[in-house]
């Protein structure tokens, strides 16, 4: 109704003003019978208000419409036009609603196509790194350990952007499985034991035996390496260690890695998992992307887990995920 009454006024107003000056000129002619212009000014005033009462009801469904958000971006096509104005309103949002679904699909098949690429990409980037790899771990020379340590480098680089470019498709890569919890992180640290090794960081394990979890393995086992991988490179500490807790609290496991780092300020610590952020510690190691800590949060969203950090500077980091 109010959307009503506001679209109407214009015309109320001129209405109302040309009845004025109507009036005015019949009392310039010297007509100037008060009773008859106050009834002709009544019956006019009733032929306006039946033709807005008529207007109403015939496009009320319409302006009722107008005033209700959509809830998708189709909802508009079950409505039915009930006047000209509503009817060449809908053939218009129905046409600008063609043309966009055709421009989504085609955007849509343009970002499939780029993240197959992409996938692609890094599969076949992973090949001559695995041979450089295999050809260098036999030597034992400085030479060739710094060149492994790049290379372990690199392969980090590449799963991250094959991990991002599948965030999307999260659904469609998934198994969920029973995972022996201390099994897999100490999996995990002899795989990451270069990263420890060239860090001097000690990783200590103290995990509750048997304590399982129900996970997808390869998932898991990304976001945790990007936890290490972090825990070690912020801990400029001499001989420091990396402690690996596991219990259950309330019926759920519980999984704290606690380093012996530089710790984050109290200032960034609420941005920490926000896209591309890397805070004062970013701009001092400047192989930080901003991108480790938020694939870890969406990940571990996706699987159900809850991932929690605390952090004092210069005293370490916490991080703790909630099965």
């Amino acid at each position: 109704m109010r959307l009503f009454l506001r679209e109407q006024r214009p015309v109320i107003v001129i209405y109302f003003i040309q009845l004025a000056v109507v009036t005015f000129v019949y009392w310039l002619d010297g007509y100037r019978n008060a009773a008859v212009s106050m009834y002709a000014v009544l019956l006019s005033s009733c032929l306006l208000a039946g033709y807005l009462v008529f207007r109403y009801l015939t496009h009320r469904s319409f302006y009722r419409r107008l005033q209700e958000p959509a809830e998708s971006i189709g909802d508009f096509t079950d409505v039915k036009p009930s006047s000209p104005l509503s009817e060449s309103l809908h053939r218009l949002l129905k046409s600008q609603y063609r043309h966009y679904i055709s421009e989504l699909s085609g955007q849509t098949e343009k970002i499939e196509g780029h993240i197959r690429f992409i996938n692609q990409w890094v599969h076949q980037m992973k090949t001559p790194i695995s041979v450089i790899h295999l050809m260098v771990q036999q030597e034992i020379d400085s030479r060739s350990v710094a060149i492994a340590d790049e290379l372990d480098r690199l392969r980090k680089g590449l799963d991250m952007v094959l991990y991002t470019a599948r965030l999307d498709q999260f659904e469609h890569d998934i198994y969920v499985e029973t995972l022996g919890l201390e099994k897999l992180v100490r999996s995990l640290i002899m795989a990451q034991k270069r990263l420890f090794i060239r860090g001097k960081v000690f990783p200590v394990i103290e995990m509750e035996p048997q304590l399982s979890v129900v996970s997808d393995e390869k998932w898991l086992t990304f976001v945790l390496t990007q936890l290490i991988t972090n825990a070690v490179r912020y801990t400029l500490k001499e001989n420091g260690k990396l402690y690996f807790r596991a219990y259950a609290k309330n019926g759920r496991a519980m999984l704290e890695i606690e380093d012996e780092g530089i710790g984050i300020p109290e200032s960034d610590l609420p941005r920490v998992f926000d896209t591309y952020f890397t805070g004062e510690n970013g701009r001092r190691f400047q192989e930080s992307t901003g991108m480790g800590m938020y694939l870890a949060k969406e990940i571990c969203r996706k699987l159900g887990h809850e991932l929690d950090i605390e952090s004092e500077e210069g005293r370490g980091t916490l991080v703790r995920m909630k099965f």
